[in-house]
Parts: structure tokens; sequence; C-alpha cells
């Protein structure tokens, strides 16, 4: 199975540092699993300029091939403004309408202060469910206070990302299943 995991900005440090102990506790409990992390910060995305994501070259190809080709995707998204990384939502805008058809889709998501948790809800879950993600409904909300020099602090969070990963697993798992017996039905 094939787990594509999204640091969705491209500046500070709480975003990369919580997809990173995700995708760590990800590869330890599930080895043999496929799993690849794209920091945007290292890549150099161009604008959507409306082409097909095939049509761009260099590292706006290989990162929307990547997340065409995953099972599932984990994407880690910092709130500014009271909104996801403009970053973000142009590689959303890169992709085509049904591009997360038959994927599973959970979020990590960080932000300055409790006030910001519904921005998850409503602006991140219609964008993923309008391109067909199957859309974990639980995501891991991560504070500012949860972060000390870069590391996280609190031991909750940890919980809760090891429960993300799981349901994300079980959830991608279940759906692989159910469109392979499907797939059986055509005999093809």
């Amino acid at each position: 199975m094939k787990i594509v995991g999204i640091s969705g900005s491209i500046v500070g440090s709480k975003t990369k540092t919580a997809m990173s102990q995700t995708i760590q506790t990800l590869q330890e409990r599930y080895p043999d699993a496929d799993v690849t992390l794209i920091d945007l910060a290292e890549y150099e995305i161009q604008f959507s300029d409306g082409r097909n994501y095939l049509d761009y070259p260099g590292d706006t190809k290989y990162v929307t091939e990547t997340m065409m080709e995953a099972d599932a995707l984990i994407i880690g998204t910092p709130i500014f403004q009271a909104s996801i990384p403009g970053t973000l939502k142009n590689l959303f805008d890169l992709l085509p309408v049904d591009a997360f058809r038959d994927k599973v889709v959970s979020m990590v998501v960080t932000a300055g202060s409790a006030k910001h948790y519904l921005i998850a809800e409503q602006q991140l879950k219609p964008i993923l469910g309008y391109m067909k993600a199957q859309v974990l409904q639980n995501y891991v909300f991560i504070e500012e206070q949860d972060f000390y020099r870069k590391e996280i602090v609190n031991d909750d969070v940890f919980f809760r990302i090891e429960r993300l990963v799981e349901e994300t697993m079980v959830l991608a798992e279940t759906y692989q299943h159910m469109r392979q017996a499907e797939d059986e039905k055509y005999g093809f």
C-alpha cells in the first residue's frame, strides 16, 4: 500500500515536525507500507494554470504524480489567517476534480490557538470531499502549546497521531478490499 504524507506549507516548522512524527509512526507500525513524505518547502511547485497535472514539468509533476499514485494521503497543514496556506490550495488546484477518488485522506492540523480547530471542518474537508476523497472524520489538531523547540511535548498528541495512523490504514485497507471485490465481479 502506498501512503503519501504532505507537509503543506513552505514556511514554519510545526507542520513538518508533526508530519515527520506521523510518518515515523506509520513506518514503525506498518513497515511493509510504501511511505513517502513530501515537504512542500523542499520543492518548486508551479502555480496552477489549468493544465493537466501530467503536463507540468519538474517538481510539480513529481509531487502531483506521487499524490495521484497513492492509496492514502495524510495531509498536514498549518492554519494561517484562519485558512489553509495558499501552497496547499495550489496543490489541490493542480489536480483533477476526482483526484482522490478511492483514496483515503486524513489530516494533521497545526495552529497557533484552539480557535482555529474548525478550519479543517469548514475548509479542508469540503475540498477533499469535492475531490472525491474518503475522508477520515477524526483529525489530529495540534496547538502552539504542544510544541517546544521544534519538538512535540504533549504525550496526548503522540497518542492521537498513533490513532490517526491506525484509522487511516484500517480504512485504506478496507477500501482496497472493497474495490478488489467489486472488480472481481466483472471477471476482466
